[in-house]
């Protein structure tokens, strides 16, 4: 019920008013039935506007942090997402992979549609990331089509840090469901799993046109956050007199 009401009647009214997103391909989105709707994580705001334009309900997997923030805000934003359904994933190890696609299959087993963010994490700097096979694994043992859908305009409108959004022009592109039945059966092979993922994370390249980058974003950030560290420790800040 809180989903339906945040999104027609208290927030799904002010981010089409406000951003005035462009949708391309809806019709791509299948009606009924499960499917996976696979994009790329640009900003905060993607949770919100693409279930904005979207007909049908959507789940979205999302990280265990937005369900334990500490503080007022903190809580907001848990009760937010708990009452919208959304679920919390911990990303923590292999286990925890585990956890979120069992999570997702049962999503998909009712008949729903599935919200995943291939690349794991927000992009930091606009460049869209190696995806985990994850989605993979759910669109083979639970026999869905995966849409693949970009979110364009996101980044400058609220990007990582940012609390109260910029008004920019957004587009939402929804492409042809892409199809892997070729491969039943094959959900525990290693290759296949990142050839599927490989073909998803193209598809989403192909509607968004960001710039790729071969690796994995949180690798990348890590390393960026090691250098940095490295660096203060090197180059230590004067105290202020």
């Amino acid at each position: 019920m809180f989903y339906y009401l945040l999104k027609y009647v208290l927030l799904g009214p002010l981010l089409r008013l406000v951003f005035r997103p462009r949708i391309d391909g809806l019709e791509h989105v299948p009606a009924s039935g499960p499917a996976i709707v696979a994009g790329n994580h640009l900003s905060f705001a993607d949770h919100f506007l693409m279930p904005a334009v979207l007909k049908r309900r959507i789940t979205f997997l999302a990280k265990a942090e937005y369900f334990t923030g500490p503080g007022v805000r903190g809580r907001l934003t848990a009760f937010f997402f708990r009452s919208a359904g959304q679920i919390p994933v911990d990303r923590s190890g292999k286990e925890a992979g585990q956890a979120a696609i069992r999570e997702g299959l049962g999503v998909l087993n009712r008949g729903e549609l599935l919200g995943i963010y291939p690349e794991g994490t927000r992009s930091h700097d606009g460049r869209l990331y190696k995806g985990k096979v994850g989605v993979a694994v759910m669109a083979l043992r639970a026999g869905v089509p995966v849409i693949p859908c970009a979110m364009i305009g996101t980044f400058e409108a609220q990007p990582p840090g940012k609390v109260i959004p910029n008004v920019h022009p957004v587009v939402i592109r929804f492409g042809k469901p892409l199809e892997f039945s070729r491969y039943a059966g094959m959900e525990n092979e290693k290759a296949v799993l990142r050839a599927i993922t490989d073909e998803i994370m193209y598809a989403i390249l192909t509607l968004s046109e960001q710039e790729y980058v071969d690796e994995y974003a949180a690798v990348v950030k890590a390393g960026q956050a090691a250098v940095k560290s490295a660096k203060e420790r090197r180059f230590p800040r004067a105290p202020l007199s």
